[in-house]
């Protein structure tokens, strides 16, 4: 190497050390004050989940929750430019406008919502939905005002919502799926059907059963998620106590969901199924489980997109709940708290390492102050998820 070569390379060097020694990546997770502390503390921190930064694991920002908040979940409109915090307590639904900072937190009024849970956006950016467990309704609001435009409750004997929870849209077939889970106060009177409700006006269609027991089965469907761009449209939904994975697979001819038990985790000694996501190849199917914790990594590649198989179950710690990957999928970080619930709410955050499959690191920083985390959320500059 020339003396003159050298020296080029060391000055490039030296150029791109400020760059790599400032390197982050950042996430909100929303967090309360365990049982018993007091005064009661709610917020929504912003860490650095890079474990190659300086300052991995550091709370770079601290935003506060009203202490009766019970926040819950986090979602974005379709241009990423605010941020919904859903709430089981006081006031259903905050927004955080992610393009002016410092960010501050707004609360807005949904008066006919109690015990707010999941969202759903339209591709025009004009709508969102909002599942209300506590009014078994759901709200349909305009997204450029964040006013209600109309509610979606109970239509007659044959078709209703009740507690629902998860929410799918998928607008290529004009429907939205909601599920019927648990009674808000304790989770009792679990339901055991999905709501298939038309998106453009709200018309309640259907119900469907989703265990093979009889009636009252409390399977809980808790998670219903559409696979972006298949075709037929297609959604996988967990049954959060009976612990297993369904299909919604659209049958073009009869306009309707056909539903069907894919697997049962139970095989693998894991119970309380929660979160569905995807990878961007939309190839691999990862679904979280609270008892004992775990990410369970699947093929849906091809014709196992039906009948997914399972790569890999991969221990977090108890609670496993919501996940977040960094943009070159290297790393999923997995936030292990279940409502707090007892052996379901270790507080920490898991860093698997996708490409070896295997837990790379915890970030225990909420933990160790006495706090326990709710959902994970990547800032806009790294969120990749499009299925939620």
């Amino acid at each position: 190497m020339t003396k003159k070569l050298l020296a080029n390379t060391l000055c490039c060097l030296l150029l791109l050390t400020p760059l790599i020694s400032h390197a982050e990546m950042l996430a909100m997770v929303n967090y309360d004050s365990k049982a018993g502390q007091t005064p009661r503390r709610e917020g929504v921190a912003i860490l650095d989940v890079d474990p190659n930064s300086p300052q991995f694991g550091k709370i770079v920002s601290d935003l506060p929750l009203p202490p009766d908040a019970i926040s819950h979940h986090f979602f974005y409109n379709k241009d990423l430019s605010k941020a919904y915090i859903t709430a089981l307590g006081n006031g259903p639904l905050r927004v955080i406008n992610m393009k002016h900072t410092p960010y501050a937190i707004e609360l807005l009024d949904v008066p006919e919502c109690k015990v707010s849970e999941d969202m759903a956006f339209t591709a025009d950016k004009k709508t969102w939905y909002l599942t209300c467990m506590g009014s078994s309704n759901v709200i349909v609001g305009d997204a450029q005002t964040d006013k209600v435009k109309q509610v979606i409750a109970a239509d007659g004997k044959d078709t209703f919502i009740r507690y629902p929870h998860g929410i799918g849209l998928q607008e290529d077939v004009n429907r939205i799926m909601v599920t019927s889970t648990v009674r808000p106060s304790d989770l009792g009177d679990a339901g055991e059907t999905v709501t298939v409700i038309e998106a453009t006006s709200g018309k309640v269609l259907s119900t469907h059963k989703l265990s093979d027991k009889p009636s009252p089965s409390g399977s809980a469907p808790v998670e219903a998620v559409f696979v972006p761009h298949a075709n037929p449209a297609m959604a996988y939904v967990a049954t959060m106590f009976e612990g297993k994975l369904w299909t919604a697979t659209w049958q073009v001819n009869h306009h309707s969901f056909d539903f069907q038990p894919v697997y049962d985790f139970a095989n693998t000694k894991q119970g309380v199924p929660l979160e569905i996501y995807f990878n961007q190849a939309h190839d691999r199917l990862y679904v979280t489980t609270a008892n004992p914790g775990a990410l369970n990594i699947f093929d849906i590649s091809g014709e196992s997109v039906t009948k997914p198989i399972l790569i890999k179950s991969i221990p977090t710690a108890a609670g496993a709940h919501h996940v977040v990957f960094s943009p070159d999928e290297k790393y999923a970080f997995v936030e292990n708290n279940f409502l707090n619930l007892p052996k379901m709410d270790n507080g920490s955050i898991t860093v698997i390492d996708l490409k070896k499959m295997e837990r790379k690191t915890s970030i225990d920083t909420l933990k160790n102050m006495g706090l326990k985390p709710h959902d994970i959320y990547m800032l806009p500059p790294w969120h990749t998820d499009d299925a939620h």
